[in-house]
């Protein structure tokens, strides 16, 4: 599985790759909302650019991963409205 996205179902048989992550995320959540099973995806491989990108914004969830440098990361307050 290198750049497809892989969607299975926890609760039944159901199980499909898709080229992109947004046939899958469509696939996964049709499928809930008709069955209200619980549905898991796996992502083989995203281009290096993205990949790089979600490291620099600390999308990984753990705590201090993120690069303190990078214009994706949130610092504080968004709101820059000068007084």
């Amino acid at each position: 599985m290198d750049a497809d996205v892989l969607v299975r179902c926890t609760d039944c048989a159901y199980e499909s790759v898709f080229e992109s992550l947004r046939a899958a995320r469509t696939a996964l959540a049709d499928h809930e909302r008709a069955t209200s099973h619980d549905v898991d995806w796996q992502i083989g491989h995203l281009s290096a650019g993205v990949e790089r990108a979600g490291d620099d914004a600390g999308v990984c969830g753990v705590e201090g991963c993120e690069n303190a440098d990078s214009p994706l990361l949130r610092h504080g307050d968004t709101n820059d409205a000068t007084e």
